[in-house]
């Protein structure tokens, strides 16, 4: 028996794309650009409701394509308000998205990949290995399918994978985001973080004005590599000073995540350390609590030694800030709730 032909999914192609698109089809230029105003600004279900398409457009987008559109599988609501959203995938995976409501902004937090191959010893998600790479559509999804889509204020790549591993598809979704005929956010919104991947974060740099966030953890160079492999081939020492040939001086900044892991990485020699590296840099240090993980023996570090931690760099002139922890009650922790999910489906 002959496999079933899938259907190319239609959300998550650029304009240009979509020009590509009615051009196979035979129709004319502008279609392409109604198509997208559909996709993007009304936000439509089927191509039988972009109504100002003609009868034969509708019908061979019908024919040939998929929405490619789809809804959350699970949420789960903390008693701070964060909500974890929970995606299936087509190869029976998942992926998270996190949504952090504020006083005056709503955050989204979306992954780019589903599990990591980087393996570092903190994350959850690198425990699942790498399962595969999400198309641009299946990430701009997840801002699209939550129920506070036309709300958002921020976006933030923080969630499962390394975004610049999936550099493509991540800079479509950045294009869909902030173009005209897309969402039209602003790419002051939008923060992509990394830890430190060099060719990607140059490439991103050249072709994204979004804003850049930068995994450290440590300033040592053998402290980072046993937490995170990546250093072996791109040390922080190098990337921070490819990131200095770059002007954040002015609206584009670019941070720093730091985990403040107990009695590892929060000493006085970490901090003058610190401050060497990234001395004349324009940029800050988000500070994040450590919350433990199956598998790893890594350990949080207490309040007062957090706080101590960031008055000294900002003592320093480093301008450090301590990341709120939210969500605790529904595994918002990246990698958490995907994990219990695969766990279950494998035990069913």
């Amino acid at each position: 028996m002959r496999g079933i032909l899938m259907k190319q999914p239609l959300f998550g192609k650029t304009l240009e794309e979509l020009k590509v698109v009615v051009s196979h089809l035979g129709l004319p230029g502008f279609t392409a650009g109604q198509i997208a105003g559909w996709l993007y600004n009304k936000q439509v279900g089927t191509f039988d409701e972009m109504t100002n398409l003609s009868k034969k457009a509708r019908f061979l987008l019908n024919e040939q394509f998929s929405m490619g559109v789809s809804q959350p599988v699970k949420v789960q609501v903390s008693s701070d308000g964060t909500k974890k959203y929970l995606f299936g995938t087509e190869s029976g995976k998942f992926i998270e998205t996190a949504m952090i409501p504020e006083e005056e902004r709503i955050t989204v937090c979306v992954s780019s990949q589903v599990g990591c191959k980087m393996g570092c010893l903190f994350c959850m998600t690198g425990k699942q290995g790498f399962q595969g790479q999400l198309s641009a559509g299946e990430i701009v999804n997840q801002i699209r399918s939550i129920e506070e889509a036309g709300q958002i204020s921020n976006v933030v790549y923080m969630g499962m994978g390394e975004p610049f591993d999936n550099l493509p598809e991540v800079l479509k979704s950045l294009e869909i985001l902030t173009a005209s005929w897309g969402y039209a956010m602003s790419p002051r919104r939008i923060t992509v973080s990394t830890i430190g991947i060099i060719p990607g974060m140059i490439t991103f740099l050249e072709q994204s004005e979004a804003h850049l966030a930068v995994s450290l953890h440590t300033p040592f160079d053998e402290e980072r590599k046993m937490l995170m492999p990546v250093q072996v081939a791109y040390p922080i020492g190098e990337v921070v000073r490819e990131i200095r040939k770059w002007d954040f001086s002015h609206q584009r900044r670019v941070s720093f995540e730091y985990i403040v892991f107990g009695d590892l990485n929060d000493s006085e020699r970490h901090i003058r350390e610190l401050a060497r590296l990234l001395n004349g840099l324009s940029c800050r240090i988000n500070l994040i609590r450590f919350h433990p993980i199956p598998g790893t023996p890594l350990q949080a570090a207490s309040d007062e030694s957090l706080y101590r931690f960031k008055e000294r760099l900002n003592e320093k002139g480093i301008l450090t800030t301590i990341r709120a922890s939210r969500g605790q009650d529904i595994y918002a922790a990246c990698g958490l709730l995907s994990t219990r999910e695969l766990l279950k489906k494998e035990q069913q």
